[in-house]
C-alpha cells in the first residue's frame, strides 16, 4: 500500500514550498492539491491555482508522485489542459498523475454565473471530458466532437514523458463514473459515500468498492490493473487526528482492496485541523508498516 498527502494551494509559496519538501522527505509515495478556483468554506480566504503550484512544487521534489486532486470540466477545456498536463509531465519527468472527475455545483461554477447542471448532464461532460482528454493525450492531429467539447486536428508533440500518457486517477463514485474509471483509469479515487458516523461511512467505501468490482467486469477490464486510491478524510473522523487513527484506517482500506490512501496536511483550523507532529509521528512510526501491508 502506498500513501499520499493533500496539499492545499492556500499559502504563499514562501510558506507552501517547504511542505511540498517535506511530503518527499517524509517518505509519502504521492502528493496532490485541490484543482479549485475557490473552495468551500475557504472561497474567501486565499488561494492559488493548481498546475502552476504543482509546476513548483516539481522543481523543489525529486521522486514523488504529484498530482490534482481533482481537475474538473467545471472551468477547463481538455484542449488547452491537455497541453498544460504534457508541459508539467515535462518538468516533473514523468512523476504526474493526473486525477480529473465531474466537478461539483460550487464557487467553480458560480463564478462563471452558472446555474446548476442536473448530476446526469454532469456525467455526459465528464465522459467527454475524460475521453477528449485521453485522445489528446496520446495522438497527434486528434479530433473530437462531443455535444459539450471539440478538438480539430489538436497536435500533441511531443507527447507525455510516461506512454502512452499521464496516468489518469478517475474520481468516481456513482455506477456511471465508475465504468469511466474502469475504462480509462491507471487508478480510481473515491470520497466513499457521506456518512456522519464512521461506521456507516466504512460500510459505504465497502459497498463502492463492490461496485468498482462490477463496473470493471462490464467494462471487460480485470480490477486489479488498477490502482485504488481512498480519501480517508472523506470519513466524520480526520485521519491524522492521531498516529492510531490513521493505521486503523489504513489497515481497513487495505481489507478492502485499496492500494493507496490519501491524507491532508494538517491545518490550524477546520478543515483538517490538526497538528504537524502527528504527522511527522505518523511518517516516522507507521508509514513503513503501511506500505507493507
Amino acid at each position: 500500500m502506498r500513501a499520499g498527502i493533500v496539499i492545499l494551494t492556500e499559502d504563499r509559496w514562501w510558506s507552501g514550498e517547504p511542505k511540498w519538501r517535506a511530503a518527499e522527505e517524509l517518505g509519502f509515495d504521492h502528493a496532490w492539491t485541490y484543482d479549485h478556483l475557490g473552495w468551500r468554506s475557504l472561497v474567501d480566504g486565499p488561494w492559488f491555482s493548481a498546475i502552476p503550484t504543482l509546476t513548483a512544487a516539481a522543481m523543489v521534489t525529486e521522486q514523488i508522485e504529484l498530482g490534482t486532486f481533482v481537475a474538473s470540466p467545471n472551468f477547463r477545456h481538455p484542449v488547452p489542459f491537455a497541453r498544460e498536463l504534457m508541459t508539467l509531465d515535462d518538468i516533473c519527468d514523468g512523476r504526474l498523475l493526473c486525477g480529473v472527475g465531474a466537478g461539483g455545483q460550487g464557487y467553480d461554477r458560480a463564478v462563471f454565473g452558472e446555474g446548476e447542471m442536473p448530476p446526469a448532464q454532469r456525467v455526459d461532460r465528464f465522459t467527454e471530458f475524460v475521453e477528449a482528454l485521453d485522445g489528446l493525450l496520446t495522438r497527434d492531429e486528434f479530433d473530437y466532437s462531443g455535444e459539450y467539447y471539440t478538438a480539430a486536428g489538436a497536435r500533441n508533440l511531443p507527447g507525455c514523458v510516461r506512454h502512452p500518457r499521464v496516468p489518469f486517477v478517475v474520481a468516481a463514485n456513482n455506477p456511471r463514473s465508475l465504468r469511466l474509471a474502469a475504462r480509462f483509469g491507471g487508478g480510481w479515487v473515491t470520497t466513499g459515500h457521506p456518512s456522519e458516523d464512521l461506521d456507516g461511512w466504512w460500510r459505504g467505501v465497502a459497498d463502492i468498492a463492490g461496485e468498482f468490482n462490477r463496473a470493471a467486469e462490464q467494462v471487460d477490464r480485470d480490477p486489479g490493473e488498477v490502482r485504488r486510491y481512498l480519501s480517508l478524510d472523506a470519513a466524520p473522523v480526520y485521519s491524522l487526528t492521531c498516529v492510531d487513527t490513521f493505521t486503523e484506517a489504513a489497515e481497513k482500506a487495505h481489507k478492502l482492496g485499496f492500494t493507496d490512501v490519501v491524507v491532508h496536511w494538517p491545518r490550524s483550523a477546520e478543515p483538517y485541523a490538526g497538528r504537524e507532529a502527528v504527522l511527522e509521528r505518523v511518517a516516522d512510526e507507521v508509514l513503513e508498516e503501511v506500505r507493507d501491508l
